[in-house]
């Protein structure tokens, strides 16, 4: 299990107490994603799944996916590839390299503060963040030597629009 992931599963009573079982499927489908430091898709989990359990379907390994997200056994969190899963439900924010996709649990920043302050200036009431990073990992970094200043997409696009003629 990787660092800091997440706590241990529920248990047995408090799950029977929701009226949930932790099925051999559903402990699986936990123990794979609470294993993986890559924060997973259900496509990515399933096909781990099946080595274990051959008969299991993706539409099974999904909902469980979903069902564990939703007791806060594991966290589900969407992205630009789809959605993927957590199995650290610690409270961190990740970091994605944009060269190869794959998706780093980093520190929480100061979250209490950073809660506070937008709660002060806007007068909402902050329940949680989530901060994001994007950037080129240390390996990606090391196979693409220095970066280099780049167009930004819209830029590019920008660029190539025809332009409004002042007549």
């Amino acid at each position: 299990m990787r660092p800091g992931g997440g706590g241990g599963v529920a248990p047995v009573e408090v799950w029977r107490a929701r009226g949930k079982r932790l099925t051999r499927p559903r402990r699986i489908i936990l123990d794979v994603v609470r294993a993986s430091d890559a924060h997973p898709s259900a496509l990515m989990v399933y096909r781990q799944v099946r080595r274990r359990l051959p008969r299991v379907s993706l539409a099974t390994v999904y909902r469980n996916l979903r069902m564990l997200a939703a007791e806060g056994v594991l966290s589900e969190r969407a992205d630009a590839a789809g959605t993927r899963f957590d199995g650290n439900t610690a409270p961190h924010d990740h970091f994605t390299c944009v060269a190869c996709g794959r998706i780093y649990d980093v520190p929480a920043l100061a979250a209490p503060r950073v809660r506070a302050r937008v709660a002060s200036r806007t007068g909402f009431e902050v329940l949680s963040q989530r901060i994001e990073f994007y950037g080129r990992c240390g390996a990606c970094r090391r196979a693409a030597g220095p970066t280099r200043a780049r167009r930004k997409p819209w830029q590019d696009e920008a660029s190539r629009a025809p332009r409004a003629s002042r007549t």
